[in-house]
């Protein structure tokens, strides 16, 4: 696990073994908040030790940026702690949670220890912590998952993204349309650090340009779906094209975003056939009524 000190308060730790996935510890003069946890017990611990050991306070809030598994393992390691998200990060976790962790642990047996936590606290919209010496603004940022919340802190102008900002988008579970609308937001928001869901935290003078890439990827990748399902093409003709060709690099993530990519294509590619086998079924039975009703008007005449 790498850890990074961002502020003078604020410090960012990423995992080493989960796709470089981030959790960031926000120390206040009114205890501690902490904004996702990593997903194996023996990381989270370490970010336990080094808040015991700044001893500033109790440990008030753990925040889930949303449902996926990989931010919010941890938190039964904060047992003191308030657990906010949003509230379908509560519907998700009772619908899909347990099942998921219990798939989890046969993988991974250190994870048999995990309990699963659940939000007590729920965000609609946006909220504000007011915490003395940080301000801190939760706000919905819907389109990697439903549920996503992310961050601002005031003072700092840092932005705590979630994975509404990663080195790629994945959209598998959520909506390129949703997404779009959330980055855009992001850019209305003075910052001088983003921190990513997963990956490295972006600086000032990057953080505008990585957001219009991120854009431009969904925009070009949700043409090229719908173009291809249109004409028939399959999707292994989609699959063909190099990532550089999406203005995309393979480095970063351990060189899994080639993977992600191919989910996010294949995810988008099968929502549009659905689209258009859902609205050819459509025309075909509007043709057949209109057909039986002309040989009814033929049989009354």
């Amino acid at each position: 696990m790498h850890r990074e000190r961002l502020t003078e308060d604020i410090f960012v730790f990423t995992s080493s073994r989960y796709v470089d996935v981030t959790a960031t510890v926000i120390f206040t003069r009114r205890g501690v908040i902490i904004f996702d946890t990593l997903p194996f017990p023996s990381e989270t611990r370490q970010m336990r030790a080094f808040i015991e050991q700044a001893q500033a306070g109790p440990i008030r809030y753990v925040i889930f940026s949303h449902s996926h598994a990989d931010h919010v393992y941890g938190a039964y390691l904060f047992p003191e702690a308030e657990i906010i998200g949003h509230r379908k990060c509560y519907e998700l976790l009772e619908r899909y949670g347990r099942q998921g962790l219990e798939e989890a642990r046969k993988a991974e047996p250190e994870l048999s220890e995990v309990t699963l936590r659940f939000p007590g606290l729920w965000v609609e919209e946006e909220i504000t912590l007011r915490m003395e010496s940080k301000t801190i603004t939760l706000f919905h940022s819907p389109g990697h998952t439903p549920d996503l919340i992310a961050a601002y802190i005031h003072e700092d102008r840092t932005l705590l993204a979630s994975d509404t900002m990663m080195p790629i988008p994945y959209i598998v579970d959520g909506d390129p349309d949703q997404l779009i609308r959330s980055l855009e937001a992001l850019k209305t928001y003075q910052i001088e650090n983003l921190v990513q869901g997963h990956g490295e935290i972006l600086l000032r003078g990057e953080i505008t340009e990585h957001i219009n890439r991120n854009i431009t990827y969904l925009q070009h990748i949700r043409r090229l779906v719908e173009d291809a399902v249109q004409r028939g093409d399959p999707l292994d003709t989609l699959l063909q094209l190099p990532l550089e060709a999406f203005g995309m690099s393979r480095i970063a993530l351990g060189g899994l975003i080639t993977q992600i990519h191919y989910a996010n294509l294949q995810a988008l590619y099968q929502r549009a056939q659905a689209r258009q086998d859902a609205l050819a079924s459509t025309e075909g039975a509007s043709a057949r009524q209109g057909r039986r009703k002309v040989r009814t008007k033929g049989r009354a005449h």
